[in-house]
């Protein structure tokens, strides 16, 4: 048997393994975050409550009125 054959039956299980491996391992990862809250940091929510006040300001704001020109003749 060539060492390339060697080669290729070690290491195509072992990769094969190893891509199992990995797949299963973020899977865990992936329902381990879903069950975790998620957290919501203090820039996040000052950032929120900005535009919020200032969505809310511009839900109140009234253009100035334009002055008519009339025409004297």
């Amino acid at each position: 048997m060539s060492t390339y054959k060697i080669f290729m039956l070690i290491t195509i299980p072992a990769l094969a393994i190893g891509w199992g491996a990995y797949w299963w391992w973020m899977r865990k990862i992936e329902e381990e975050e879903k069950n975790q809250p998620k957290q919501v940091s203090k820039r996040l929510t000052q950032t929120k409550s900005e535009v919020s006040n200032w969505a809310q300001k511009m839900a109140e704001f009234k253009p100035p009125e334009r002055k008519k020109f009339e025409d004297d003749e």
